[in-house]
């Protein structure tokens, strides 16, 4: 097979009018000749951080959606259906991959769960990651999430560091806000990327330590514009990833095109995108993915142009997998798994009494993982506390799904805008139990009903009305088409909008409200989290 117009030769930094000619997967020979083609050949885009959980489609849905946006491999973390279902999931996760041509590297979860304060559905301990290693030759650690446990030589997080340089894998790092001697201990441990950078100056120290920066443009945490610079600037010590993004996100704007168009916007140069998009990932993470080079695989993207980056064409190893607006393989219906076991609550299971003190209030921030928070009194009736539908502080609370019977951890949240019904969902970071935020105790209760209902999804209640997205797979992901998903998502989301919530992402918003390992304060199936402590704190001032 020859392919034929303008080669994008991201090693000499050159484009040139040619002819790729392709055997057996591979790249045989690249010859510079006059071409009657005006299309453009790349290497193909590559994601060095994402949850495809987050997707809300299973790994061979999920392909679909790469695919068609020019991806075609990616580094991925399964500690979401990990924490959820253990190695069972990991292994549901790999061998689901293995049934498209999207090239997909899995990590061996670090932290399942991510901390001992919060209840998730399994724990992989070390010798079960050492048997992911040994059994699917991984080549990353993912996430360190626990930099408590690195920092302070926690005997089971540095086991597993240990068992990762056993089998020469890489690990990837997650340690947000951290600086100085702690941060160098933490990378000095074998840590060596990091992709929750907030502002240049954290990435920049953490670049001068030898730390390679992922700059992440997902759904809920948009990085790009504070961290764009370094492109240019550290080009061989930065990756581009998505960490986390919706369906709707993956159709509307795209996946790691998406970000390379921003970097086209913004000015940066061609071959510096492509040196952090294509040439760092595969060299660090020592991926089979080619290169547009004589000999590698052949995994390449047409576009019709370099400043609207219109995917035409995906190809890996040597054959299409999207062309005209269409994927070109199929998947077939699988039998689901799960971990549900929760029963429904009532209301009087999430009244919070009032006891006459300030109450400490989760503060949102658009687009951002982290939260602020600060103390304010409310109102009560009969002797419980009330929503503050005008002053924007709505009742959040967070359900363990694992257990029959358990009790409802209460918070209060600013900033949802919310001011009618209730949204829940059984995606909250990172052990997925049920998380509602919303303006009245009977909607917030009707709400997680449906969740348990249907054991696990996404929902939207007011009055009668329930809008509810089905995630039969763990409560994360669902094998419906990718575009009806996207679409029912969407419905959802503007329902909630029409309702006064101000938020891009509402459902991406509300599942990190119970991340514990990112600041500042977050709640949990246990309580309350004071992150920057890492201890538990009373809803009382």
């Amino acid at each position: 097979m020859k392919i034929q117009g303008n080669i994008v030769d991201v090693f000499a930094r050159k484009i040139f009018k040619g002819e790729i000619t392709i055997e057996n997967e591979k790249i045989i020979s690249i010859e510079e000749k006059e071409v009657n083609s005006d299309l453009y050949i790349l290497p193909g885009l590559i994601d060095a951080h994402v949850h495809i959980e987050s997707s809300m489609l299973i790994p061979s849905e999920f392909a679909k959606l790469a695919v068609s946006n020019g991806t075609v491999g990616v580094v991925t973390d399964p500690h979401e259906i990990a924490n959820v279902m253990g190695i069972e999931g990991v292994k549901f996760m790999i061998e689901n991959s293995k049934t498209t041509p999207l090239k997909t590297y899995y990590c061996a979860p670090s932290c399942v769960p991510a901390t001992t304060f919060e209840t998730s559905g399994a724990i992989l301990s070390s010798s079960e990651i050492e048997t992911l290693f040994k059994e699917y030759s991984l080549k990353v650690l993912g996430e360190m999430m626990n930099y408590p446990g690195v920092i302070f030589n926690d005997p089971e997080v540095h086991a597993k560091l240990k068992i990762a340089k056993k089998y020469n894998a890489n690990i990837d790092g997650h340690i947000p806000g951290i600086k100085g001697k702690d941060l160098k201990k933490y990378i000095d441990a074998g840590i060596s990327t990091d992709h929750e950078c907030f502002n240049i100056e954290e990435a920049i120290e953490k670049i001068n330590l030898g730390m390679k920066v992922l700059i992440r443009e997902g759904s809920a945490a948009r990085n790009f514009d504070a961290l764009h610079p370094l492109i240019s600037k550290f080009n061989n010590m930065v990756m581009l990833c998505t960490d986390d993004s919706h369906p709707d996100d993956l159709i509307k704007y795209g996946h790691i095109n998406k970000i390379l168009k921003l970097g086209i916007k913004n000015k940066i140069d061609i071959f510096d995108l492509l040196q952090a998009t294509c040439i760092n990932p595969v060299e660090h993470y020592n991926l089979e993915i080619g290169l547009l080079r004589e000999n590698d695989f052949a995994d390449f993207i047409v576009v019709d142009n370099l400043s609207d980056f219109n995917i035409l064409e995906t190809y890996i190893n040597g054959a299409p997998v999207y062309s005209q607006g269409r994927v070109i393989f199929s998947t077939k219906k699988i039998n689901p798994i799960n971990n549900f076991k929760a029963s429904k609550i009532s209301t009087d299971q999430i009244q919070v009494e009032d006891k006459n003190t300030p109450i400490k209030i989760i503060e949102v921030i658009d687009k951002e993982l982290i939260t602020r928070s600060f103390s304010t009194n409310l109102k009560s009736e009969n002797g419980f506390l009330k929503t503050d539908i005008k002053g924007d502080i709505l009742k959040i609370v967070v359900y363990n799904r694992y257990n029959l019977n358990s009790t409802p951890q209460i918070g209060f949240i600013n900033g949802f805008g919310l001011t009618k019904g209730a949204l829940a969902t059984s995606i909250a970071h990172d052990s997925h139990n049920i998380i509602a935020v919303g303006s009245s105790d009977e909607e917030i209760c009707n709400a997680i009903n449906e969740i348990v209902e249907n054991k696990g999804g996404l929902t939207y209640v007011h009055n009668t009305d329930y809008y509810t997205l089905p995630l039969e797979f763990a409560g994360l992901m669902t094998q419906s088409n990718p575009h009806e998903v996207a679409d029912n998502y969407n419905r959802i989301n503007d329902v909630i909008k029409a309702n006064g919530c101000k938020l891009t992402a509402p459902f991406m918003t509300l599942s990190f409200m119970a991340l514990l390992v990112i600041p500042e304060l977050k709640i949990g199936d246990k309580g309350l989290f004071d992150v920057t402590k890492f201890e538990f704190t009373s809803l009382y001032n």
